[in-house]
């Protein structure tokens, strides 16, 4: 993930040097960008809550996920998130939020018809290991210069190639700007999705080392990607927009390579807890 990083800082930079060399005037972009990017910070989990139809509930109307969470919580030295319910066939979980004090875990009505207590467990661990890490506030930053990017590509294609400039050489500049923002939003775009990878390997490690059993949490995602393929394709559909943070994602299909993909592989995850819990036991 570090690496990952450094590595879209690197690409980040090159953009910021090449808008510097062509002496572009791009700080309405920024400012446009970093509006979207205080909007995202501050209402982003509202949104996608509202978008997923998720209702919190109190320990009285769902009293035993709120006792797991809470006895999770108290192992990861964590504040009690609030609690969301999503009434939806669609086996799936997500966590939002940007702070350890200002997080909500959502979960379905379909996830816990589906899932034992301990696989439940090991799926809310997964979550609360994204909470810990601060996954929401990673993948906002570092898709911040990428929003960049795509709007200095939307800004040059819509005036037509130039940002105002009138002669030969300001026009080769603009153009210039617009073909490195074009990469620098593809690249990035992959490195970000590599990111999204990597945190999931990492909340899957996390949930296996708080639960102590990371065959639960291979049994739940084994369940619930199984389960996913008798969702109605509907529902899936209208699912898909919060790929990036369900547990697994909605009727996602493998990209070339998996280059484009949120999550890694289902048995490449299973296989990583496998590894993981011969290490817990001491026979690897």
């Amino acid at each position: 993930m570090l690496l990952t990083m450094f590595l879209l800082g690197l690409v980040y930079a090159a953009l910021i040097g090449v808008l510097f060399a062509a002496g572009v005037g791009f700080i309405p972009i920024i400012l446009i960008a970093a509006v979207l990017f205080i909007a995202q910070v501050f209402a982003s989990d509202k949104i996608a809550l509202r978008a997923a139809g998720a209702k919190e509930v109190s320990p009285q109307e769902a009293p035993e996920l709120h006792a797991l969470i809470e006895r999770l919580c108290i192992q990861a030295d964590l504040p009690k998130p609030r609690i969301a319910v999503v009434d939806t066939e669609m086996p799936n979980a997500f966590a939002m939020g940007r702070s350890k004090n200002k997080s909500t875990v959502c979960v379905t009505t379909g996830l816990m018809q589906t899932l034992s207590p301990t696989e439940l467990e090991g799926v809310l661990g997964h979550e609360l290991t994204h909470i810990v890490n601060h996954d929401v506030m990673v993948m906002t930053i570092a898709s911040f210069f990428a929003s960049i990017a795509s709007l200095i590509v939307q800004f040059g294609f819509f005036f037509g190639g130039g940002f105002g400039g009138g002669d030969d050489n300001e026009g080769d500049s603009a153009a210039l700007v617009i073909l490195v923002s074009l990469l620098v939003y593809a690249i990035s775009f992959m490195l970000m999705m590599a990111l999204s990878r990597y945190r999931e390997y990492a909340a899957d490690r996390g949930s296996a080392v708080l639960t102590g059993h990371p065959s639960a949490l291979s049994s739940a995602l084994l369940k619930i990607s199984g389960m996913m393929q008798r969702v109605p394709q509907q529902d899936l559909r209208a699912a898909q927009g919060m790929n990036a943070f369900f547990i697994i994602p909605a009727g996602a299909k493998r990209s070339l390579f998996n280059l484009f993909a949120t999550h890694p592989p289902v048995e490449k995850r299973i296989a990583a807890l496998s590894r993981l819990e011969a290490q817990l036991q001491g026979t690897a």
